[in-house]
Formats: structure tokens, sequence, C-alpha cells
């Protein structure tokens, strides 16, 4: 089988080599697929330059997130056979960016009838990673404000769909025209781009000096400085991630005085701590999907060929909407 490997550490374009491999075969708790569909992910970036807090023995195949036709079951598995249209995480060092790909059977679902298959290979890690930060961890309600930084990524945009499917009124920071019109078209009420306007006076407005109920931060650094001077009264600050490349120290001080919480949100946990609750939230999902509530918007679909450099643009920052690898 053909896929990329990252044999040494540094930026995707200069590290990815499209091989020539063997089919890898499953362990007794493993699913092997054949790759329908492979989402980029911010991970898969971090993985490539050795700064993610999950790191593969080198060399490895990138792509933790995709959708597949199930070939062969591990002995442990009593859910999917072959023939299944599946879609999950990869068990890496066999990523999804390569004709086949390894699964573990607990962190892989059925895939929605109702998505296509590079839509479902971009469903899983970010509108899991949203439920789990706005109902699981941040209880946003009905009628109030929810503030997502980067809100035409591909963690953001999850987030702008399913804060609009709970009922809040979602304000969406972006950079770029291009990206601006990403958020709106997922619905966001009020969009901000971050090179032309404050967020933090923009959100002040729209508040009438409320400020956000739940910030949605996948940014880190400056993005959750600037969300301090601008969440409310109890408010929560959710931290999702630091695609920015800082990590913020939090003063303290400040969130006692303005009676706010920061809290955190590591998603793949729960596969190991509450596997239950993904299931649930998996549901909970595809009825959203079924009612038109949430879909994944994808940009570009792109071949294998195709998909280091689609990485690279991920990592630059240059990319709008969803990046799916599709064989």
């Amino acid at each position: 089988m053909r896929a990329w490997r990252v044999a040494e550490l540094g930026e995707p374009r200069d590290v990815m080599s499209l091989e020539e491999l063997d089919v890898p075969t499953p362990s007794e708790s493993q699913i092997l697929v054949r790759v329908l569909a492979a989402a980029a992910n911010f991970p898969d970036v971090l993985m490539c330059r050795g700064l993610y807090q999950v790191k593969p023995p080198l060399p490895f195949t990138p792509g933790v997130e995709l959708c597949g036709e199930v070939v062969a079951v591990g002995s442990k598995n009593q859910e999917f056979k072959p023939g299944d249209r599946v879609l999950g995480s990869s068990s890496l060092p066999s990523g999804g960016f390569g004709e086949f790909a390894l699964m573990e059977a607990t962190r892989t679902f059925s895939a929605p009838d109702v998505l296509d298959d590079a839509e479902a290979a971009s469903f899983y890690i970010g509108y899991q990673t949203g439920w789990f930060g706005l109902h699981h961890r941040a209880h946003l309600q009905p009628g109030e404000t929810l503030l997502v930084h980067a809100a035409a990524g591909g963690v953001g945009s999850g987030a702008v769909q399913l804060g609009k499917a709970i009922g809040a009124r979602v304000i969406g920071v972006v950079g770029g025209p291009a990206k601006a019109e990403v958020a709106r078209e997922l619905g966001a009420d009020v969009v901000v781009d971050r090179h032309r306007e404050d967020f933090v006076e923009v959100v002040k407005e729209i508040t009438g000096g409320r400020g956000a109920d739940v910030v949605y931060d996948p940014v880190g650094g400056e993005a959750y400085q600037r969300s301090t001077k601008c969440i409310s009264f109890e408010g929560r600050i959710l931290i999702i991630g630091f695609a920015g490349g800082e990590i913020q120290s939090a003063p303290l001080n400040h969130a006692l005085i303005k009676n706010y919480s920061i809290v955190g949100l590591h998603w793949g946990l729960y596969a190991k701590e509450n596997p239950a609750l993904m299931r649930e939230c998996h549901e909970e999902l595809c009825k959203l999907a079924a009612k038109g509530a949430i879909k994944p918007l994808v940009s570009e679909r792109l071949s294998l060929d195709a998909m280091a450099d689609g990485l690279q643009r991920l990592a630059d920052g240059s990319t709008v909407g969803r990046v799916v690898l599709v064989s």
C-alpha cells in the first residue's frame, strides 16, 4: 500500500514522504480499514514537529481522524464486521494518510449515512471536542453568548454549529475575509476579523458590556489573554488547545476578582476514563447531523499525493474549512 511516512521531525512538507508499505495487521483490539477519507488536523502538524503531547514512534503515518471501510477485525471485536463504514481515530503509528489504516475498536464508531466520506472523516475530533466542551464542561445554556476563536478552523467550526444548536448567540473570531465568510456560512451570528477589529470591543458592544458567557479557545496565547478582558461574571473560558504556538500563563487573581472559571478540556482522556460517554456523545451528534443542525464544512478534497502540501498549508494557517484526503 502507499502511505505518507514521517521519519524525522520538522515541518510536514519537509519530513513527510510517500512510500510503499506492507498493509498492517490488526491486533486483537484493532480494526483494519481501507481509508475512504482522512481529515487534516492540527495535532497532525504538531506530531510532525514533535510538539504534541502524543509522540508516536518514528517512523509513523500521520492522519489522526478518518472514515474507512472495515477490511479485517481483531479477535476481541464484537461490534464491527468487514464492509462496515466507520469513523474515528487512527491507531498510530498507522495513521489515516495512506490507503489502509488501523483503528482501535473502542475509538471507532459507525459513520452516519447523512454524511459523505469526507464529511464523516471530519466528524469525530472537532464535534466530539465541541460537544464535551460546550455541554459537559462549560454547560452552555440557550440564550448565552459564546465566543469562538479560530471559528473557521477544524475545531472552532464545530463549536460554532454546536453553539447554535444549543440556542446560544455565537460570536466567531477569524483571521481574514475568506475565513469570515466560512464562519458566517457555519451560522455565527457575529463574525470578527481580528485583522480589522478588536474582538474585545465587539463582544462588549454586542453584550451591552456584560461579556461572553463562554469562550471557546483552541488558540491560546494572546487570544486567551484578550478573552479575559471580555469574559462575563461567572463566565467560563474553555482551554481547548494552543494552535497559536504560545501556552499562556493565567493570572489567577484576575479569575478571582471577576468570578470566572478557567476550564480545561483534554477530550482524548474520555476514551480511557469514560468511553460510554463518548458513545452517548456520538449518538447525540448523529441526531443533530440527521436534523441538519451540524455538518462539517469540507473546503478541499485532496488526493493522497497532495496531502503533505495540504497539511503544510494547514500548519501555515492558510486553509479555510476542512482539508480532507479522499480516496
